[in-house]
């Protein structure tokens, strides 16, 4: 390490940095399950001056800056690099505002998306962003990566919750952008840029979130389907007899539903007998009497219908944990499955059934003893794809696979990311869901705002 630039950091940020040895290997991997690295030295600074601080010395000597939230990410996008500093902001936490009139919250960017779950309610008020890692993902990585999550149907990805934004530019500038007004449109929208950008723009520092009026209620029913087609019947009827009280629409196929629920005892298996497809469906609304009673109809008129051949309807909020547990067991991938290969790609509706038919098929033809699991939010186009191959143990050729799915997510006319962002994993693959000319205006924007690529340095793009 240069000690010119390591004296400067340590005059700068006097006990908010450490080097070498001295950083927790906690910081040294996100969840992507790429090899661990020790980066230059750690940064965790308390206020948004520090971060300042921090970027203006990294690029004036040039030094990568790689920053984190809950290190929760499956694409690589915060894993650290050896020749770089890792900018954690972890010490950043903390519910700054919360407007009951306006119906926002103001947060730093380290706050715990669970947290700020738990303060919305207990204001009377809702935050519609949910992931299964609510308790250890931050909103700033939430924001940087535009996470989407259980409820994108009805609420909308994360920019969707986002009203401003504070950010700090490459160079240490500053950017105070705090609106709290539903409707602004002078100028430009700034803070679109930042979120999704994955940290290669600026750092979110904080931001003021959009609430939303509390549901009085909400319903949770777990249904078996003969097909696909069927799950795509039981989607438009949902949506044209339920509306904006549609909260969640997840598919599970009997890959993963087979797979999960005779792996984890602790599960309680809604169905004795086997089906075609997996949906649950969440419903929410000011009346619980009524949303409850639009769900039982909606699934009546299904099963007369023959969109489902069984359902199971949450008859209280502990019923509701235990059908939400099935869809919610991936935590529990790493102890059932060892080393995995996972995706999370964007596809028409339309082509997703004959989509995971094929892909599970080739997977088999290939690697005859290949574990595949297919499940995802169908309601919002998302489906996820995790593999192991027994096999290959801990030597699981991940290469191979990425070229198999991403191939066929590209023909299919799809996205390699729906809601997980690029990193470094998808990186190579970008280029057959964005054209040439939206790569290149990409790479502008990045020369623009961070002209010595020291942000996120390698991430996302190639510049």
């Amino acid at each position: 390490m240069n000690e010119e630039f390591a004296l400067a950091l340590k005059a700068e940020l006097a006990g908010a940095v450490v080097f070498g040895a001295d950083i927790p290997e906690r910081f040294h991997a996100d969840w992507s399950g790429l090899a661990p690295v020790r980066p230059l030295a750690l940064i965790r600074p308390n206020r948004t001056e520090e971060v300042a601080a921090a970027l203006q010395l990294c690029n004036r000597f040039g030094v990568p800056v790689i920053p984190q939230g809950g290190l929760t990410g499956l694409a690589g996008g915060a894993q650290p690099r050896a020749d770089g500093v890792v900018l954690s902001l972890d010490r950043m936490t903390g519910i700054e505002e919360i407007d009951t009139v306006m119906a926002t919250m103001t947060v730093m960017a380290g706050t715990p998306l669970g947290t700020i779950q738990a303060a919305a309610e207990e204001a009377g008020l809702f935050f519609g962003l949910d992931l299964g890692a609510r308790d250890s993902c931050t909103i700033g990585g939430n924001l940087a990566t535009n996470a989407g999550g259980n409820r994108v149907i009805r609420f909308g990805m994360a920019r969707e919750h986002v009203l401003g934004l504070e950010v700090v530019l490459a160079d240490g500038t500053i950017v105070r952008s705090l609106n709290k007004m539903l409707k602004n449109n002078a100028g430009y929208d700034l803070k679109q840029f930042f979120i999704g950008s994955e940290g290669t723009l600026g750092i979110v520092t904080r931001a003021v979130l959009r609430l939303q009026g509390k549901p009085g209620a909400m319903t949770s029913a777990f249904c078996g389907c003969p097909d696909f087609d069927a799950v795509l019947a039981l989607m438009r009827s949902a949506r044209r007899r339920m509306g904006p009280s549609l909260t969640s629409f997840e598919v599970m196929w009997p890959s993963f539903y087979d797979f999960m629920t005779k792996g984890l005892a602790e599960l309680r298996r809604p169905f004795s007998e086997a089906h075609g497809a997996y949906v649950l469906i969440e419903s929410s609304g000011l009346n619980a009497e009524q949303n409850t009673e639009l769900l039982q109809s909606v699934l009546a008129d299904a099963l007369e219908e023959g969109f489902i051949s069984d359902a199971v309807l949450a008859a209280s909020e502990r019923d509701a944990r235990d059908l939400w547990a099935v869809r919610e067991s991936v935590s529990e991938y790493s102890r059932l499955m060892g080393p995995l290969t996972a995706f999370d790609v964007g596809l028409s509706s339309h082509v997703t059934g004959e989509f995971v038919r094929e892909i599970e098929a080739t997977f088999k033809a290939r690697w005859p003893d290949a574990i595949v699991l297919s499940y995802g939010h169908i309601g919002d186009s998302n489906l996820h794809l995790v593999s192991n191959i027994p096999s290959a143990g801990d030597h699981q050729p991940h290469d191979e696979i990425a070229d198999l799915v991403y191939g066929a997510v590209g023909r299919a006319g799809g996205t390699i990311s729906a809601e997980h962002g690029i990193g470094l994993l998808k990186k190579p693959y970008l280029a057959l869901t964005r054209t040439p000319e939206e790569l290149a205006v990409m790479e502008r924007i990045k020369r623009a705002l961070d002209p010595n690529n020291i942000l996120n340095t390698g991430k996302v793009l190639s510049v």
